[in-house]
């Protein structure tokens, strides 16, 4: 009891008071407790003053963006692989090869964002080091077992499920690891981080296409699980600098007399702390982004099969290619132009991208000749480029750097299911209606939809903090105006507050 009272006689007043208040069985009926802790916030802005801007942390910038250049260059590039794999099921029909096929690629994107709130968990309790490097090596596995298969469904599982959660496990410490060392440029680097996969993006289409036809989809993938394999080794460089959200040490000895049901219980409520859902302009976030993506992959997997049938003999990897180098200019660009803008304004990126994007999707099935689409195809990666980069950003403006795993978790796994399910809808839509047009149409919609969602996130933001002044300067009048003998019994200040 001696050693507790000592603790607590260092505690900040506000820890304190939640600290009795815990002892006590929760804080009196009547009395407001704050949503936040002060010494919280102190934490934070401690934790954030050890960032060397720069150093190792470079180190770390070059591993990140391998990582996310060989995982969204090959998911970005599936159009190619989506090919091949209907060349080698030509047993099959038509109409049915067009809504199977495009399942192991949106599965495979739909596994990394879908993953992500477990990611989380990983992330805050292993870290980033043994979190990504664990992922590279199951995304290693699953590449290197789908060339060893020709069955669709066997696909479906290990590049669907095990190449797809291995992507999850190790881009997203990838993230993570960046605010551990570096905030005034956490945007440029995430530019530079997000312009690898366009770089790989670039590079990739044409090697695919060639690997395709001389050496076969099979030795294919047993290529690109190279890329995983070295990114195994790449991910131990992954130090983390700040400390964890949550002391899982101390976590336990908080639960060590209950029973084992109870331990489990609080353990997953820890894990899976939905606390960034309390922040309204975060679940206005989040669902405006979820609500883009449902259309955001339909041009990836479609667009190459698109073109084939629309120009005959035309050099369809290009597009791609077009994508990749000028999704690299914007995630470049947008880094450096989103550290200069403050706070949530960043945002407005984002909006830009979305509105941009939904009109391009829609202007597809309009283009009569192969330069119309392939000046479509470099506005598209220049608003992939914005749309990508910021995500990590304004992640940490909404939550904070502790929070931020999390928040980055919970949003991707929140995109999974429209962007799994956006290419299957539209080849659907395809097998039904014998063309590509109405799906590209109705691929543009959801974009326009998210941006419209996320123009009120700034709104509401600056709306809060208004009120939050409000409040403020009204305690700070009522403090300075209860003085010296008007607490006594009788005063006119005390008697109107009670």
């Amino acid at each position: 009891m001696e050693e507790e009272t000592e603790e607590d006689e260092n505690l900040p007043p506000g820890e304190e008071q939640g600290m009795r208040d815990s002892l006590l069985g929760g804080a009196p009926e009547g009395v407001s407790v704050p949503a936040e802790v002060p010494g919280q916030d102190r934490r934070e802005d401690e934790a954030r003053g050890r960032v060397p801007e720069g150093g190792f942390g470079w180190v770390v910038v070059l591993a990140a963006t391998w990582c996310s250049g060989s995982i969204f260059g090959i998911q970005n590039s599936f159009g190619i692989l989506y090919v091949l794999l209907q060349k080698e099921m030509e047993s099959g029909p038509e109409q049915n090869l067009i809504l199977f096929t495009a399942w192991v690629g949106s599965l495979a994107m739909g596994m990394i964002f879908f993953c992500s709130p477990v990611v989380s968990i990983f992330t805050d309790r292993l870290g980033c080091r043994k979190t990504s490097s664990g992922g590279a090596a199951l995304a290693f596995i699953g590449l290197l077992c789908s060339s060893f298969t020709k069955s669709l469904g066997v696909r479906y599982f290990t590049y669907g499920i095990l190449f797809g959660c291995g992507c999850s496990f190790a881009f997203q410490p990838s993230l993570v690891i960046l605010g551990h060392y570096f905030k005034k440029r956490l945007g440029l680097v995430n530019g530079i981080v997000a312009g690898g996969s366009c770089v790989f993006t670039m590079c990739l289409p044409f090697l695919l296409e060639t690997m395709g036809n001389t050496i076969g989809l099979a030795h294919t993938f047993q290529v690109l699980s190279v890329f995983m394999f070295i990114q195994i080794f790449l991910s131990l460089t992954f130090k983390p600098l700040l400390p964890p959200p949550i002391d899982y040490k101390k976590e336990k000895e908080k639960v060590a007399g209950r029973s084992k049901a109870q331990q489990c219980l609080t353990q997953i409520q820890k894990y899976f702390s939905m606390q960034v859902f309390h922040k309204k302009t975060y679940r206005i976030w989040a669902c405006g982004i979820a609500t883009t993506v449902l259309g955001y992959f339909v041009p990836y997997v479609h667009l190459i099969k698109f073109v084939e049938k629309r120009f005959v003999d035309k050099q369809n990897w290009i597009l791609l290619v077009c994508i990749g180098a000028t999704s690299g200019v914007g995630r470049l660009a947008s880094g450096r132009i989103g550290d200069s803008i403050p706070g949530l304004k960043k945002i407005y990126l984002q909006v830009a991208s979305f509105l941009l994007l939904g009109i391009l999707s829609m202007m597809l099935p309009l283009c009569q000749m192969f330069e119309s689409v392939i000046v479509v195809c470099l506005f598209l990666g220049l608003c992939d480029g914005f749309l990508i980069s910021m995500m990590s950003p304004i992640a940490f403006e909404l939550v904070g750097p502790m929070q931020a795993s999390q928040a980055i978790g919970y949003v991707l796994g929140l995109m999974s299911i429209p962007m799994t399910a956006g290419p299957p809808i539209a080849g659907l839509l395809i097998d039904l209606q014998g063309s590509y047009d109405l799906a590209f149409y109705l691929a543009g919609i959801p974009p326009l939809v998210g941006a419209l969602v996320l123009l009120s996130v700034p709104l509401i933001h600056d709306r809060d903090l208004k009120k939050a002044k409000k409040v403020e300067t009204g305690k700070e009048k009522t403090q300075d105006s209860v003085v010296n003998g008007e607490l006594l019994p009788g005063s006119p200040v005390t008697d109107a507050q009670v």
